[in-house]
């Protein structure tokens, strides 16, 4: 252990002069003969150990010590809980995380057209507890350049990317620049989530969705006369583990204010955050109830959702107004659940996706003592509105997809274990 040098024994005198004597005095005791002492035994102290025990010997100080920055950048399309776990990871290697945004122009350049526009993806990103701040437009690939510009402009101690292979058109390392000036650092890949993954359960969805509705004539039939035979399976593993990372850990105060907002989530979007951050702006402590997937199914269609209950979590969970979810909350919210949960206030945004009809108001409890509120959605933006825009530039993400798929395959058959979480 460090410590400071004598600058100590002014401090001593100056803050604790009566104490700072008395131990001055004892010293000049102890360095008499020790026959005068023998009598009585007394040992020889150690001096800077038992004024260091006293506080008066300080540890070297932290004045002035920078904090770690560390950047990792991305097009977070379609941003899954795969990107917030990346982004997680890559905050825990320092104390301050900053996210370069890839710029339009760039994505479609090197991997095809988004699916959400910048100002989407910004909120998105925003919207991560982890995230600290956000540099839009930047470059896909990081030169020399903008490598300086990191971290003379903004201070970057490392530059942050997964174990998965990130290479230009050319074929070359889009880290290689960073890698060079040892100034790389890598993260765990998340596996069983890809922007490539989702896309591709959104068309074979909806394909399945337009064929049924073709052979049946009508979007509303009977859940055995029309299945969905989606081929893009969840590889998704839930853990415990992966859900305490991402929780909070803190409960509601004995006297906070518990706002209640509930939904399916699906494809977690900017209207998701921006409505999420309102409710919380109601209160001191939001709690959020996410369906389960039999419950999504039966209010929205048999193709619903496109991504699986514990998925859906993970990104609720990640999102910094959220203090809390339940996993596979109840269509209705009866007495009992506002009893639980200490619930004051109950919410439902103005936007929403179009339910089947339903017997039952499942607000009609909060409603009828006074605890429910209507908040008005600050975007229009909807899980199905998302995934017709995708189906809207069909042939384009086909073979955006196709080509991705490839390079997915031939990571997960070369992958090997990596340490990490």
């Amino acid at each position: 252990m460090d410590y400071e040098s004598n600058s100590w024994i002014w401090e001593g005198v100056y803050y604790y002069p009566h104490l700072f004597g008395g131990l001055m005095v004892t010293a000049a005791l102890l360095g008499l003969s020790t026959s005068y002492f023998g009598v009585i035994g007394v040992p020889s102290l150690p001096l800077p150990c038992s004024w260091y025990n006293l506080g008066i010997f300080h540890k070297k100080k932290n004045v002035g010590k920078r904090r770690v920055r560390v950047y990792m950048d991305g097009c977070f399309d379609l941003m899954h809980y795969g990107h917030a776990n990346a982004l997680r990871q890559a905050k825990a290697l320092g104390d301050e995380l900053v996210v370069g945004l890839v710029g339009d122009e760039e994505i479609v350049a090197n991997k095809g057209p988004p699916v959400l526009s910048m100002d989407e993806r910004l909120a998105l990103v925003s919207g991560l507890k982890w995230v600290d701040e956000v540099i839009t437009d930047a470059p896909y690939a990081i030169t020399e350049k903008f490598l300086n510009r990191l971290f003379h402009e903004y201070n970057i101690d490392y530059v942050i990317h997964g174990d998965d292979p990130c290479l230009l058109p050319d074929g070359t390392d889009a880290y290689a620049a960073a890698k060079k000036a040892g100034r790389y650092k890598q993260i765990k890949r998340t596996e069983g989530v890809s922007s490539t993954d989702i896309v591709g359960r959104i068309m074979s969805s909806l394909n399945d969705k337009k064929n049924c509705e073709d052979r049946n004539g009508t979007d509303v039939k009977p859940q055995e006369e029309c299945q969905s035979k989606v081929s893009h399976i969840s590889q998704f593993l839930p853990t415990s583990r992966r859900i305490v990372q991402f929780s909070n850990g803190k409960g509601p105060g004995p006297n906070a204010r518990i706002v209640y907002i509930d939904g399916a989530f699906d494809l977690f979007h900017a209207g998701h955050v921006q409505t999420l951050k309102k409710a919380r702006e109601l209160g001191d402590f939001l709690l959020v109830g996410i369906h389960s997937d039999e419950t999504v199914s039966e209010s929205r269609g048999n193709h619903y959702p496109i991504m699986h209950l514990h998925e859906r979590s993970l990104s609720v969970l990640a999102c910094r107004y959220v203090d809390e979810v339940i996993i596979g909350a109840p269509w209705e919210i009866t007495k009992d659940m506002i009893t639980t949960f200490n619930i004051s206030l109950v919410v439902h945004g103005t936007v929403a996706e179009k339910s089947l009809p339903s017997e039952k108001d499942p607000y009609e409890v909060p409603k009828s003592i006074g605890i429910f509120r209507l908040l008005e959605s600050p975007k229009d933006i909807t899980t199905t509105s998302v995934a017709q825009r995708i189906m809207a530039n069909h042939d384009a993400y086909v073979k955006r997809n196709a080509k991705k798929a490839k390079s997915e395959k031939r990571y997960y058959e070369e992958r090997k274990y990596v340490s990490g979480d």
